[in-house]
């Protein structure tokens, strides 16, 4: 009998966040399709955070108690979460305030697995509901864990959880590695990278992809999608605009994208375009939709992620599968998807000049896009979702090594 699968994670798209946690989503909905899956997104909250919305609009924007989405059933349980109190207790307060949920769903025969995503608050909110009610939980690395690693007591939280689970899943082989550094053993490591639709994700003429977006045909165009905070480092890209414009006077910069948890940063993206005078050369296209996004990226030349920290970046994938080379910094797993020279190169993150320099020779090169191509189709989400099936049923049946129950006043194991 297949196992009922809980997918425990508060980034997940909402009508009010459509791309946030996208990949969590598009990965688990394949799941879906061969295991029961329900969603359980808790969703920070605190009395007057209405108010706060007000003075700081997009704060929190959380979404609906009770969604359906692709076929998968979402519930968004809130936990109390103070701004002002930092991150530390977010964890627990997450486990405490989804129990009665998941207590529910457990007697209803639609748990026998937590599936966390993200170590923190995350795995290690499931680690505890996992103790109370006796069922396995793996967690899956998606790229803020080591640095919340290096918090003191947040990365102790969370190395409780991962040392606890019966499976821990990395995106990307460098969080394979830095989970075996905090002393996750070897037979519950890992690896099941994202993959892509290559139907979605199919490319359109260049021409005409262009003519939608109102581009010159004989442009030279860059193309970034993502959130727009620091991270991503759309900032960065601009910035060495000026360089590239010199030996490529077409040049044009589409920015795909809006805000994220992580806030937003068009403002002073466009505030940098304006001081560099490059308003004619860099498109604010914003938040595009997955069924859409083939059109950008079928407009560019290249594909370039400037980001100071990754998981898996499905985007990379997504742009791979329009035949679009890639220029990403050398940081997660971006290595893990540019894994040829043919497809792109990584460079040092920070290194100003290798990104001008990767760039237009980039820009300047003659790409085999059928081979870009093939690669994204090796890399289809088809082999990444029986391996998860798999990995998933076999962890249902596994047992974890338990978590510490945290002491909450008034609160007891049921």
């Amino acid at each position: 009998m297949n196992p009922a699968v809980v997918v425990f994670a508060s980034l997940y798209p909402s009508t009010e966040q459509p791309t946030a946690g996208i990949f969590i989503h598009e990965r688990m909905k394949r799941v879906a399709g061969q295991l029961p899956v329900i969603v359980v997104s808790p969703q920070p909250w605190f009395p007057g955070q209405g108010v706060l919305r007000w003075l700081r609009p997009g704060y929190r924007p959380g979404g609906a108690s009770h969604e359906w989405r692709d076929g998968v059933e979402i519930h968004r349980p809130r936990f109390l979460a103070l701004p002002l109190l930092g991150r530390s207790l977010d964890s627990i307060s997450m486990a405490v305030c989804s129990m009665p949920l998941l207590s529910r769903l457990r007697r209803a025969g639609k748990l026998d697995l937590i599936d966390a995503h993200f170590g923190y608050p995350d795995g290690h909110a499931a680690c505890v509901i996992a103790r109370w009610l006796r069922v396995p939980f793996t967690v899956t690395l998606r790229g803020t864990e080591p640095r919340i690693g290096a918090a003191a007591v947040r990365g102790r939280l969370q190395r409780r959880a991962l040392r606890a689970a019966a499976r821990v899943i990395g995106v990307a082989g460098s969080l394979a590695d830095w989970a075996r550094g905090q002393g996750v053993a070897d037979e519950r490591l890992t690896v099941v990278g994202n993959g892509v639709d290559p139907d979605l994700f199919a490319p359109i003429p260049r021409g005409e992809a262009r003519r939608t977006l109102g581009l010159p045909d004989d442009a030279d165009v860059l193309i970034t999608v993502g959130g727009l905070t620091e991270r991503k480092g759309f900032h960065r890209v601009i910035d060495v605009l000026p360089d590239l414009v010199a030996e490529h006077p077409k040049l044009h910069y589409l920015v795909v994208g809006g805000r994220s948890g992580e806030g937003d940063w068009r403002g002073r993206l466009e505030a940098q375009v304006r001081s560099l005078g490059l308003e004619q050369r860099v498109h604010f296209l914003g938040v595009v939709p997955p069924d859409a996004l083939h059109v950008p990226l079928s407009a560019a030349d290249v594909f370039v992620l400037a980001s100071r920290n990754e998981g898996w970046a499905n985007v990379l994938l997504e742009a791979m599968a329009c035949g679009v080379p890639v220029v990403a910094t050398d940081v997660g797993g971006n290595a893990g998807v540019v894994v040829r020279e043919e497809l792109g190169t990584v460079i040092p993150f920070g290194d100003r000049e290798a990104l001008v320099c990767e760039l237009h020779a980039a820009l300047g090169r003659r790409w085999d896009r059928d081979a870009i191509r093939s690669h994204a189709r090796e890399n289809a989400w088809d082999g990444r979702v029986d391996a998860l099936v798999a990995l998933l049923s076999g962890a249902a049946g596994a047992a974890s090594a338990g978590c510490e129950q945290p002491r909450v006043e008034g609160v007891s194991r049921p």
